[in-house]
């Protein structure tokens, strides 16, 4: 059974499954990736609620590696 911890939450450092040491995060920091996450999902949503092409899967899966990236700045 898998436990889902909130991204923003300092329990996040429980869920380790790659990495071994999580830091806590700062409040501000917090907020920086929430909203990142949150421009990414508003963009995934807008291209899913516009059809479905090879583009636009291309589209998505490119939003969700540059949030990834952004996050990790973020949180290194």
């Amino acid at each position: 059974m898998t436990t889902k911890v909130d991204s923003a939450s300092d329990d996040r450092t429980a869920n380790n499954a790659v990495r071994h040491n999580y830091r806590i995060l700062t409040d501000e920091e917090k907020a920086q990736m929430v909203a990142l996450k949150d421009l990414g999902a508003a963009f995934i949503a807008k291209c899913q609620e516009i059809g479905g092409s090879r583009e636009l899967a291309l589209a998505i899966t490119n939003a969700e590696q540059a949030v990834m990236w952004a996050v990790r700045h973020v949180t290194r």
